[in-house]
């Protein structure tokens, strides 16, 4: 069975049990740690690429991968109806703990439930799509949920900062992937290890060639502070 260490690490915390932090090790050979605490921020400590994505939230809301709900439970202040999805039992528990009222557990590909008028997917949420290979389909079953007139909101990194650069300006990618932006991950928590888990980083000029392939708009809403961006996606009329 599956380990839910993101769940499990939050949910410690929510409810007191807050001890250390989950490692992360990654296929680009490095380690790294996601400070638990950071995840139940505010939203005066949110970065400003989340903060904008929250003020141009419209209508009803899926907050795709929602985590521990922190920017659900923003959008619920604002009188906003949103809905929190995660595959993360754990989540989806933390997130009804702290007070969000709509709760779906389970996997963004398979839903169909309803239509929304914004998808949010915070946290370089298109990292879902896993593999480029992936992304003209998961576009197109995000498009499937969209009310006429919605958007999509989303944020992402161009990871290209992280490979060595030759004299020309180029940089030195391994052969042994399809893009640059594809990492293979595993979490660590408390001794327990999940699975490994691919994961996509997506520079915005490949996601705005794959948007308009699957008839998107895609807007450059504002470049973050080290590579990364927030863009908004609508169907083209």
């Amino acid at each position: 069975m599956e380990t839910d260490i993101f769940g499990k690490a939050i949910l410690d915390y929510q409810k007191g049990n807050y001890s250390e932090d989950i490692c992360t090790q990654s296929s680009l050979n490095e380690e790294d740690k996601i400070p638990i605490p950071y995840l139940f921020r505010a939203y005066d400590g949110m970065p400003k690429l989340e903060q904008l994505a929250l003020g141009l939230c419209k209508g009803k809301v899926l907050d795709i991968g929602a985590g521990a709900g922190s920017h659900s439970l923003y959008l619920q202040q604002q009188k906003i109806t949103v809905t929190a999805l995660d595959t993360s039992p754990g989540a989806i528990e933390t997130c009804k703990l702290r007070g969000v009222k709509h709760l779906i557990l389970g996997d963004i590909y398979s839903y169909s439930g309803q239509k929304y008028d914004t998808l949010l997917l915070l946290m370089n949420g298109i990292g879902l799509a896993k593999k480029l290979k992936n992304i003209t389909a998961f576009l197109m079953h995000l498009k499937s949920l969209l009310n006429p007139g919605g958007q999509i909101l989303v944020d992402s990194s161009d990871i290209i900062y992280m490979f060595e650069a030759d004299e020309d300006g180029g940089y030195w990618i391994p052969d042994t992937q399809d893009y640059y932006g594809e990492v293979v991950f595993s979490l660590h928590y408390k001794g327990e290890k999940s699975a490994d888990f691919s994961w996509l980083y997506l520079d915005f000029n490949t996601l705005n060639r794959a948007a308009a392939g699957c008839g998107f708009y895609c807007e450059l809403v504002s470049n973050g502070e080290h590579y990364d961006y927030l863009a908004r996606l609508e169907v083209s009329e």
